[in-house]
């Protein structure tokens, strides 16, 4: 076979081309450090870089949520530390408060305290972080989470939904808590009252509190069941109780209906989960104590529902609802929304009521015009208005069994009662009860706090594992990718010298051959 010249000189050419380029390529990977340049370098070492690059840049945005986090998880903690320290404090006045030698004077300096407070805490309880968006309003964080209603109440606005963010390929954490899950889940441990029977007129020689919760699965099993109970005294030491049905149940107390009112902690009424305490007051004429205090009579229940109404902001009118009663209990139980109800005007008496969440798309429930006294009454709660309001005029209900209480309403409800003059032993009475009220939810809602500030350290201890565990995955990650990517120096050399030797090779050997012709023969 024949090669003729330029055949020659194409194949020695593509051969030194190829050489040189070889040679080029590994002195590039040895001065950038690189192996794989280009997907053509290594397909499968590519494809795998490409994936380890992905894996990077997820690591790094999980990184900079962790940032995010934890500075929010650190500014609630933070806020929830000091309303817990103010709440502490409120506990301490409604202690001293409770003190009988104190004038009305002292307990009206100690309501302007826990005015103070209140306006405090109700001010924390609204904190922005530094995008300022609300802290405890959920997914609606550009909403005030906490608002004061006309009566003096405070109503939460936001939602249920605790925002977070994605920290690891399978971890997401909380990164905020709501209002509703710290604030208002606190359990209302007076949720029970006591209503003197007998005699139709008090005469002050006998009281007894509203009752405080000691046990909450005992008032949920039994107490409801019962009532109302019937506490009848037969003498100065004992009494006993009846059930709705007229059962004698006297034996379920933990005393057998036996007290003594001049022992500390033994006129104590434990009954079905909850603590009742009977004051007994003798008068100076009262010289057989059996005698006098033989008659009383006082029914046990848990407090009625009751309705609270907030009017929208966005009203064109000044109406303001100054009166929400249950006027039919048994219509309230069945037809009130458990979500609460809006009230919308159509005119300035014709008005439709609406399952909570309202939109566009809702059917009313309950529609009519606003009787005589301005009152619009349904699902068997009557309104009353100072004032006729105008078309497309919106009022929020919200119902409340009294099994919850936020610390607000708890500030406001110890507030007003110290302002109260007392008087005699009727207005002796509600501050006693008032202020163990007080003490014994200001503590349930500590708890509460102390559990969100537990859960925000658990996220804290999550995340710094998760943390650790993606510090981990980012350093084989950059170990992979340079196995993978970077040039190995000591192979590479040897290569390059390899190149340069078949190089020099190839030069010199089409030199030589490119000088052999038929001519040098001659």
């Amino acid at each position: 076979m024949r090669i003729s010249t330029s055949q020659y000189f194409e194949t020695s050419a593509a051969n030194y081309t190829k050489n040189f380029s070889d040679t080029a390529k590994t002195n590039e990977q040895i001065s950038s450090g690189i192996r794989i340049q280009t997907a053509a370098d290594d397909p499968v070492g590519a494809a795998k870089l490409l994936m380890l690059q992905q894996q990077s840049a997820l690591l790094t945005q999980y990184s900079s949520n962790m940032t995010t986090a934890t500075n929010a998880l650190n500014q609630q903690e933070s806020v929830l530390s000091s309303i817990h320290d103010a709440m502490q404090r409120a506990s301490e006045l409604a202690i001293q408060a409770g003190n009988g030698g104190l004038s009305d004077a002292d307990r009206t300096s100690i309501a302007a305290e826990i005015g103070e407070i209140e306006g405090s805490v109700f001010g924390m309880l609204n904190s922005k972080d530094a995008n300022g968006d609300y802290l405890f309003g959920g997914s609606k964080s550009s909403t005030p989470p906490y608002v004061r209603n006309a009566d003096g109440t405070y109503a939460y606005q936001g939602d249920q939904t605790r925002l977070s963010l994605q920290v690891s390929d399978t971890l997401k954490l909380a990164t905020s808590n709501t209002g509703h899950n710290v604030f208002e889940l606190a359990v209302n441990n007076s949720r029970t009252e006591a209503t003197l029977t007998a005699p139709a007129v008090d005469d002050g020689r006998v009281s007894v509190s509203d009752g405080l919760l000691n046990s909450v699965n005992s008032y949920s099993k039994s107490f409801a069941a019962g009532q109302p109970y019937t506490v009848n005294f037969t003498s100065a030491t004992q009494y006993s109780i009846v059930d709705a049905d007229g059962n004698d149940v006297t034996s379920e107390t933990a005393s057998n209906g036996v007290f003594d009112r001049e022992k500390e902690g033994a006129s104590t009424i434990t009954f079905r989960g909850v603590d009742f305490e009977i004051s007994v007051n003798l008068q100076e004429t009262d010289s057989d104590p059996d005698a006098a205090i033989a008659g009383h009579s006082f029914t046990l229940q848990a407090k009625p529902d009751s309705v609270t109404t907030t009017r929208s902001a966005a009203n064109t009118s000044t109406a303001q609802v100054t009166a929400s009663n249950i006027t039919d209990n048994d219509k309230f139980l069945g037809t009130f929304p458990d979500g609460g109800a809006v009230i919308k005007f159509s005119s300035a008496t014709d008005y439709k009521v609406y399952a909570q969440p309202y939109n566009a798309d809702s059917k009313a429930i309950a529609e009519g015009v606003m009787g005589s006294g301005n009152t619009v009454t349904a699902a068997g709660v009557t309104f009353t208005f100072d004032g006729a309001p105008n078309a497309n005029d919106q009022f929020s209900v919200t119902s409340s069994t009294h099994k919850t209480q936020n610390v607000l309403d708890t500030l406001s409800s110890l507030r007003k009662s110290l302002l109260v003059p007392v008087t005699d032993t009727a207005t002796a009475t509600d501050l006693k009860n008032a202020v163990a009220s007080a003490i014994s939810n200001l503590g349930s809602a500590r708890e509460r706090i102390d559990l969100a500030r537990g859960e925000i350290g658990a996220a804290q201890n999550s995340m710094q594992i998760q943390q650790d565990e993606n510090t981990s995955l980012s350093l084989a990650n950059k170990s992979t990718q340079s196995a993978i990517g970077n040039t190995d120096m000591s192979t590479a050399a040897i290569t390059l010298t390899l190149q340069q030797t078949m190089l020099q090779a190839s030069q010199l050997a089409f030199a030589k051959i490119s000088q052999l012709s038929l001519f040098n023969k001659l």
